[in-house]
């Protein structure tokens, strides 16, 4: 029953690994080659990469994959492809827009905010690359819509091979930061033909139109484009909200703080997102699987998907959030060995990453939202968590530094949580797993008990993460925390190690015998 939701999240999921490992080789390409202060400012123009593919975009790829996946369970496949070409009119065109903006309006106006000049050029630079990320994002909505998550996969590694070698030879060359945001541009500019590339070679097998002649109104494209609108006005503000709830304290403290802070920041805050992976991939998978069970009324099938959601998830998250706010600093310091300097982002990262857990937990239940057809709740609960943010920071960052940021993000990421899983779980008529989030949760804290008596260096470091996986295994096995049907689940997983498989089956075997039924 849940084995879509489990391919679909391995792939997603062992991608975004992948990705995340060379998301690091880029990072410590350029924190190597920039230092903490040109770090910093590069740090201050990523946010702005996100904030500003995600106002092109404007919350279309997701109406896509859900009304792609609706179509075709309806098997209306003629509508599904016009679906995907008239997301792509709107996005082309807000695409040229805003990046018009941010190159000729909103760079100045930050760089004078910021007071820092040398910001000016990267973020220009920003603009360039948002008539091309929407082009990547409107494929892949479609490509998430049949459930191709490989091909997401693809044009993201086009993407990122491009973004990391554009991107080092630009900073080689001299252009410092702005050949880093250069080298981005390069990225989605490829990952773009690659992405129109796979949807005419291979989509036609999934969302083959049934009458080749098919005519379509402009009266019935603006009904569609007005549909599309209507969901993703609303998923579009969450995305904003969701940039926002990351980067409002980042830009408080390019006002606050030197240059050289942002860098320490930058440097730990995407080891804090790193377990925002598991949920992430389960989160895309979950939407278009909700959708479809949603429209065709599986009430059974529903509350599979939901519950499987929490469980896959919170297994893994829990454990690696805990594990890297306990080796922190050890972790900082092995990332970026070449510079002992960002070790100084260690406290802001063991508070950040606990933010995280929260938000994980959020982000599967507001994936399901939007998966049966309620985005605004979602987006209401992030627009208060960016107001809380802001707050927060603005009372924080002055006092305690990066480490009052990274508590600003933790507190708003505990207060969205909470009203979000009570709600997903109201409407959805499902009850969420408590017992099993609290036996991961009792295992997790003490799995990461080793540290308290285990030396602050890499030795330390080496030694619990031999010891602290081995404690959390046992402790999941004495508290009785899975169940059959869970281990089973997971064999789907499994599936996706390639040589690893046998071993992977053969550890499930020895967790089976001690499950429940």
């Amino acid at each position: 029953m849940a084995s879509k939701l489990v391919k679909g999240s391995a792939i997603i999921l062992i991608g975004n690994i992948i990705f995340r490992i060379g998301g690091y080789v880029q990072r410590f390409i350029m924190a190597t080659l920039l230092g903490p202060a040109a770090y910093g400012i590069w740090g201050l123009t990523t946010p702005f990469q996100g904030i500003f593919q995600t106002l092109s975009a404007a919350g279309l790829p997701p109406a896509i994959a859900k009304y792609i996946s609706e179509y075709t369970a309806l098997e209306e496949e003629d509508l599904a492809r016009q679906t995907i070409f008239t997301a792509l009119k709107i996005m082309l065109f807000l695409g040229i827009f805003f990046g018009f903006v941010m190159v000729f309006i909103a760079a100045p106006i930050f760089t004078d905010f910021f007071r820092k000049p040398e910001a000016l050029l990267p973020l220009r630079a920003v603009g360039l690359m948002t008539p091309f990320s929407v082009i990547v994002g409107a494929f892949r909505g479609a490509f998430q819509g049949v459930y191709k998550m490989e091909y997401i996969l693809y044009t993201r590694a086009i993407e990122q091979i491009v973004m990391i070698l554009a991107g080092t030879a630009l900073v080689l060359l001299g252009l410092s930061t702005l050949g880093a945001v250069l080298g981005t541009v390069l990225g989605f500019a490829v990952a773009a033909v690659s992405a129109i590339y796979i949807f005419k070679r291979y989509m036609n097998k999934y969302i083959a139109p049934k009458n080749p002649n098919f005519d379509f109104p402009l009266k019935a494209e603006l009904k569609l484009a007005g549909r599309l609108v209507k969901f993703a006005i609303p998923v579009s503000i969450t995305g904003l909200a969701e940039m926002g709830i990351y980067s409002i304290c980042t830009f408080i403290m390019g006002a606050f703080l030197t240059a050289a802070a942002v860098g320490y920041f930058t440097a730990a805050d995407p080891i804090a997102r790193l377990p925002l992976i598991v949920s992430i991939s389960l989160a895309t998978t979950i939407l278009p699987a909700v959708s479809e069970a949603y429209a065709l009324e599986d009430r059974k099938q529903l509350q599979k998907y939901v519950n499987d959601a929490y469980k896959y998830g919170m297994v893994l998250v829990i454990p690696m959030c805990v594990g890297i706010a306990v080796f922190a600093k050890e972790i900082l310091g092995l990332v970026y060995f070449t510079n002992g300097a960002y070790m100084n982002g260690g406290t802001a990262l063991s508070i950040l990453v606990i933010g995280m857990t929260f938000y994980s937990i959020y982000s599967i239940s507001g994936s399901i939202l939007q998966g049966i057809g309620n985005p605004r709740i979602p987006m209401y609960i992030l627009l208060l968590g960016c107001v809380a943010t802001a707050f927060l920071g603005y009372y924080f960052i002055p006092i305690y530094g990066i480490a009052g940021g990274a508590l600003a993000t933790t507190i708003t990421s505990l207060g969205m949580m909470i009203p979000m899983v009570i709600i997903t779980h109201r409407i959805t008529k499902t009850h969420a797993p408590y017992m099993f989030l609290l036996k991961i949760t009792i295992a997790s804290i003490i799995m990461g008990l080793p540290a308290l008596v285990l030396p602050d260096n890499l030795l330390g470091l080496i030694a619990g993460l031999i010891i602290c996986p081995i404690i959390y295994v046992i402790f999941i096995v004495l508290l009785r925390t899975l169940s059959h049907e869970d281990i089973e689940g997971f064999r789907g997983l499994a599936g996706k190690f390639g040589p690893m498989k046998k071993y992977a089956n053969k550890f499930l075997d020895v967790l089976d015998k001690y499950s429940y039924n």
